[in-house]
């Protein structure tokens, strides 16, 4: 037994060396390529902080909103509840109410259609897809003359294929995406709506204007929705003789003329603002710091593998 912790002993003291050794000549491998690893990762250093220095700066504007909970959606459901028995028998589905007016504004916001509709509206083209920078002495958006020429006002981009010179709908679309961003606390309810750019100041407007057109655009909805339902109510009753389903459906007439009160009253119909967007006066990317860190570790990492695969490989040769 005595012998065999022995020779156990051995051999751990034996495997210990070995990777010491390992670990030694690893080292005085990498030593001896110390210039090479110290120009590679120098140069890569210097080239992500020339790439860093380049990128343009971009700030992002936020408003915080409230879902308006006096919409057409709540009341409607309270009836549905009440009254859903009783609709059903005439055959008419009053709903549920199970996606609220604030839910579906949010993806309402990030549609396509909706998209499309803002950048006409407010001609945005430009700005989304042309501007590469901002000048804050000036407060002037820079535009790439590749893509647009200003002083013709026309677009002058070397097409992709299947592209027009002038930018798509989809294309406007994706650009419009990774600008804007609408999201909801789950415990608060309060939603946020976010735009970036390199303007701080159209940031800050835009973010208005998204603000103010799902507004304009859910006011209109519920305006259309409650002329068609009140003018389908109104023939409904005029054909049933049951005096119940005449009460649901007087109840529903009442709530859709009150739905139709509030969206005249009020501006903010679904989303009332809480919290305004100011122009940001700090960039929000690129992190600059992380990219010169990545650049260096990242010259360090293939410098070393480098000098490491040479030997390698001059070894197996010998």
């Amino acid at each position: 037994m005595t012998q065999t912790n022995n020779q156990q002993t051995q051999a751990s003291s034996q495997n210990y060396r070995d990777d010491e050794i390992d670990l030694r000549k690893l080292l005085s491998i990498l030593w001896k390529g110390k210039w090479w690893i110290i120009c590679v990762t120098f140069l890569f250093t210097v080239a992500s902080v020339i790439y860093a220095l380049s990128l343009p700066n971009e700030y992002k504007a936020t408003a915080v909103v409230q879902p308006n909970d006096s919409g057409a959606g709540g009341k409607l459901a309270s009836l549905a509840g009440e009254f859903g028995g009783l609709a059903s028998l005439a055959g008419i589905n009053i709903g549920t109410g199970q996606s609220s007016d604030a839910v579906i504004a949010m993806e309402v916001m990030k549609s396509w259609g909706f998209a499309e509709g803002f950048i006409k509206r407010h001609d945005l083209a430009v700005p989304l897809f042309a501007a590469k920078d901002w000048k804050q002495p000036t407060n002037e958006l820079v535009i790439d003359d590749e893509s647009y020429d200003v002083s013709q006002k026309k677009w002058i981009r070397e097409a992709p294929k299947g592209k027009t010179v002038e930018p798509t709908s989809w294309e406007l679309y994706k650009r419009f995406k990774e600008r804007v961003a609408v999201s909801q606390d789950k415990e608060t309810g309060l939603v946020s709506v976010s735009v970036s750019h390199y303007s701080p100041i159209i940031a800050k407007q835009w973010t208005d204007l998204l603000v103010q057109d799902i507004n304009q655009y859910m006011k209109v909805r519920a305006l259309d929705e409650a002329n068609q339902s009140i003018e389908y109510l109104e023939q409904q009753i005029n054909e049933t003789s049951v005096a119940e389903i005449r009460t649901v459906f007087s109840e529903l007439i009442q709530e859709q003329h009150k739905t139709k009160m509030l969206a005249n009253v009020s501006d903010e119909f679904v989303f009332r603002t809480l919290n305004r967007a100011k122009a940001p006066e700090e960039k929000v990317k690129p992190n600059r710091a992380i990219i010169c860190v990545l650049g260096f570790l990242f010259g360090l990492i293939l410098s070393a593998l480098y000098i490491l695969t040479k030997s390698f490989i001059t070894r197996s040769k010998g």
